[in-house]
């Protein structure tokens, strides 16, 4: 395991820029609005030649028993736990907050190595509030300015130092000034699932129950995750990079700044996964939003998956089955065969089923057919629906190639393409996905013109 280093303090002092500043990615959500980092992100970034984990937390706030906010706190506290390192954040421009002062002793009792870090110490501003800083008793604190990258390099040689780590070379040195980012390391990149539905569908706990642990924040108030968290984990060997998303609800219905970048941090994370579980709650009916996000990952050419959660709640099983299935193969038309897995996240129950449909959807997803095969069943197809003609002369398909996978992208050379009418596209397309076992996976036909051998 790397050594881990946590980032803590109240809201809005700049941990989740200086986040995205160390691991050279801009994926923690940053804006005026306090409180938007909610969940625990980890991220890996190199400094001195060493690959660490960088963990962005809530801020820590006082707040009442039960609440969004404690329990925001208690995965802040937690993060300080399982820390090698703390940074303990303050805003110079503010000085030192009661609030500052009632956490650095949280703190001081966890026992940590902490560095003492003021931020914002741009400008003359915020020279007072550094030198506040000083009675915190966490040692001498550090200016730095995270937005302007001022002090980045100072506050890597105090980390190396904290935990006994040397450079290792003037690169190394580079990446820690920001000529070079964060990186992933070495190995294997694991698969990446987008855990992707409507608000308060399950998704966070559906994220906990897969890992194992209470990572992500849940509970009954709906849009509680707001940024795409990342979470690793080792399924049966494999390496996967699971993403919570927040709930996406209709355009016209987000008003809040927050939802509007948690809402773009969701689509985002559909864009990087390779697999997409779209999560739909047993209790409520199939809504237009749920085919709208299995219409975004179709044209973003992901695989898919729709899980079915809290079905421990569900009745008449086999009767609510079918009309899921129904609807779903009517309404999502675009990805026929789409697999279709009934889950209860709350209860660990169908995770392996899910886990196996992921698997087998992201093999079809890189599955490549043979030229001889695709061209044998192209023969077939021809010869049981002929194209139409047009104008009174015959479309010829003469032959197909699969150009690329992820997802199988196919190029069919034609005599006449602009004529060939989109319903027998698609007759080929489910015929090649029923042929082929591509249930589910969207797929590209593209057609080209072939040569007039009889052209000047």
């Amino acid at each position: 395991m790397y050594p881990s280093i946590a980032i803590v303090g109240r809201p809005n002092v700049g941990k989740s820029t200086l986040f995205n500043r160390l691991t050279g990615r801009r994926t923690a959500l940053v804006s005026d609005t306090p409180g938007m980092t909610r969940d625990r992100r980890e991220g890996a970034f190199f400094i001195g030649g060493h690959e660490l984990r960088l963990i962005d937390t809530a801020g820590l706030e006082e707040a009442a028993p039960g609440s969004i906010a404690s329990r925001m706190r208690a995965q802040s506290e937690a993060a300080i736990a399982k820390a090698s390192l703390v940074l303990f954040m303050i805003d110079a421009r503010d000085g030192v907050t009661p609030v500052d002062a009632a956490f650095a002793r949280i703190v001081r009792a966890s026992g940590r190595p902490t560095i003492l870090v003021a931020n914002k110490c741009e400008g003359r501003i915020g020279a007072d509030g550094f030198y506040e800083a000083f009675q915190l008793g966490l040692g001498d604190p550090l200016a730095i300015s995270a937005e302007h990258s001022e002090g980045i390099g100072e506050l890597g040689d105090a980390i190396l130092a904290a935990l006994g780590l040397k450079w290792r070379g003037k690169e190394a040195k580079d990446a820690a000034t920001g000529n070079a980012g964060g990186g992933e390391g070495e190995g294997k990149t694991p698969l990446r699932i987008a855990i992707v539905g409507r608000p308060n569908s399950g998704k966070s706990t559906l994220v906990n129950a897969l890992l194992g642990e209470e990572r992500m924040i849940t509970g009954p108030e709906p849009g509680l995750t707001r940024d795409a968290v990342a979470a690793d984990f080792s399924w049966k060997g494999t390496a996967v990079r699971l993403f919570d998303t927040a709930g996406l609800r209709r355009k016209s219905r987000i008003v809040d700044v927050a939802e509007k970048l948690a809402a773009s941090d969701a689509v985002r994370a559909v864009r990087f996964a390779e697999v997409v579980v779209l999560l739909i709650d047993a209790e409520r009916t199939i809504e237009h939003q749920d085919l709208t996000i299995g219409d975004l990952v179709e044209r973003e050419g992901r695989a898919m998956v729709v899980a079915i959660n809290k079905w421990d709640a569900v009745t008449d099983k086999q009767r609510r089955l079918r009309a899921l299935r129904e609807a779903i193969d009517a309404r999502l038309a675009q990805l026929p065969g789409v697999p279709l897995v009934t889950i209860s996240a709350r209860a660990g129950r169908g995770l392996d089923k899910l886990m196996e449909a992921v698997f087998a959807s992201y093999e079809r997803w890189n599955r490549r057919v043979p030229t001889g095969e695709l061209n044998r069943w192209l023969r077939v197809a021809l010869e049981q629906h002929a194209p139409p003609a047009a104008k009174g002369s015959r479309i010829k398909i003469r032959y197909m190639t699969q150009a690329s996978a992820r997802p199988p992208t196919f190029i069919a050379f034609c005599s006449r393409p602009e004529a060939l009418p989109g319903t027998y596209l698609r007759y080929l397309g489910n015929d090649l996905r029923q042929t082929f076992d591509l249930a589910g996976v969207p797929i590209r036909l593209k057609l080209r013109k072939t040569d007039n051998p009889f052209a000047p």
